[in-house]
């Protein structure tokens, strides 16, 4: 009966409920232009024939420009160039495709040995994790809290294990020998002691004496005891600031977690649905000239970072730094319009831009623009120009970041 009720209709004379209907044409998915614009093109031919009357070859300035539905402007866009610090765009797809936002990368602390009226009668062993950013504030709170449970002095070795990096440094040795002086404040220096100051939540500074020697091994030893373990900023945290401020140690950590540039290019490629040829990286950090991307695939690397940011609570603007939103890092002193998430790169004879704009009438547009020429300042001012007809063009909306920008290191929280 309920079937008969529920499709009765389609077998007797009883006309089904009536519904509106919507021309072809009309259907929202059509709302969106897919034609061409020759305007955005003529726009990009004007800056064009600037960058030529300064003796500037346009056949090596790469641009790329395209919504969703239309490509709207091209210039050598789908040859590989080098792309400077735009490969971290891939080194942010690769690192989420691998861990997720909300990743965070733990460092294991063990005790070998008894520990007796505040001394630890024998090794500290920190287990390395891949946290590509402990740095003095990680350390502090680290130490803070191995004070709180009972040490206050190592008789034996601080032993690090597998690549331990601290403050970018990667010699582990050298890392750990950083961890130790952290470990006492009496062996502050004048930086460790200003970064303790501009924290916001400041643990007790802790006064741990080690007694022995850093020493190195792969594999942590037998008979010891998990102390605590530390956790990393969040992944999408350590992006942002990673390509907030294009640090280059940062990237090509996660980069050699991963296997390296080689694997994070066919990572990328493959989710942006891009040829592997357009997508060439021997790192990835973007240093060097070897690191070569086309504009095109660069665009389809930011859109393919929106389809994976659809379910989730940020956007695109969590992941890198937004013109007029961020007040430090690479766009301190550009003359970008407001609101648009972007990455920069800068080698010695290229600048590189990429980002998304809102648009009201092509909703988000995708752009890359990779310049060959030895002027990085004025490449910069006249990219900011660019954009800048390109918003006279079209009236943009601002895509702002969903989270706070403002990121702390050492959160006794996270041990």
């Amino acid at each position: 009966m309920i079937f008969a009720h529920l499709f009765g209709f389609l077998f007797t004379n009883v006309p089904p409920p009536s519904l509106p209907i919507i021309p072809w044409e009309k259907a929202s998915v059509f709302q969106i232009p897919s034609d061409p614009d020759p305007q955005v093109q003529g726009i990009v031919d004007e800056y064009l024939q600037i960058l030529a009357r300064q003796g500037l070859s346009t056949e090596k300035q790469g641009i790329w420009i395209q919504s969703d539905w239309a490509i709207l402007a091209d210039n050598q866009g789908k040859i590989p160039a080098p792309a400077a610090s735009l490969t971290k765009i891939a080194t942010t797809i690769a690192s989420l495709d691998k861990w997720g936002l909300n990743h965070r990368f733990s460092t294991k602390i063990y005790r070998q040995g008894e520990i007796n009226n505040g001394i630890l009668q024998g090794n500290l062993i920190v287990e390395y994790g891949g946290d590509p950013l402990f740095v003095w504030e990680e350390a502090i709170v680290l130490g803070s809290k191995l004070q709180q449970l009972g040490i206050n002095k190592i008789e034996g070795n601080l032993i690090v294990v597998g690549n331990w990096q601290m403050n970018y440094e990667e010699n582990p040795l050298k890392s750990g020998e950083l961890l130790k002086q952290a470990l006492n404040e009496k062996k502050w220096s004048g930086i460790i002691k200003k970064q303790y100051e501009a924290m916001k939540n400041k643990p007790l500074p802790p006064n741990i004496q080690i007694e022995g020697i850093v020493a190195k091994t792969d594999g942590v030893p037998n008979n010891t005891s998990l102390l605590l373990t530390h956790q990393s900023l969040t992944l999408r945290e350590i992006l942002r600031l990673m390509n907030v401020y294009s640090n280059n140690k940062i990237a090509e950590s996660l980069a050699q977690q991963m296997g390296g540039g080689a694997k994070v290019a066919n990572i990328a490629s493959k989710i942006a649905n891009v040829s592997p040829e357009e997508i060439l990286l021997h790192n990835g950090s973007g240093l060097g000239v070897d690191n070569r991307i086309s504009p095109r695939a660069v665009c389809r690397m930011l859109m393919s970072l929106e389809t994976t940011l659809q379910n989730t609570d940020i956007n695109i603007g969590d992941l890198f730094p937004v013109a007029g939103v961020d007040k430090k890092g690479t766009v301190e002193y550009r003359n970008i319009p407001l609101g648009i998430p972007l990455k920069t790169g800068t080698l010695s004879v290229v600048s590189a831009l990429a980002g998304v704009i809102s648009t009201s009438q092509r909703n988000h547009v995708y752009f890359a623009v990779i310049n060959y020429g030895s002027d990085i300042e004025d490449l910069r001012k006249k990219q900011d120009v660019l954009l800048g007809n390109l918003e006279q063009h079209w009236r943009f909306k601002p895509l702002l970041p969903t989270k706070s920008i403002d990121i702390s290191f050492g959160d006794i929280q996270r041990n």
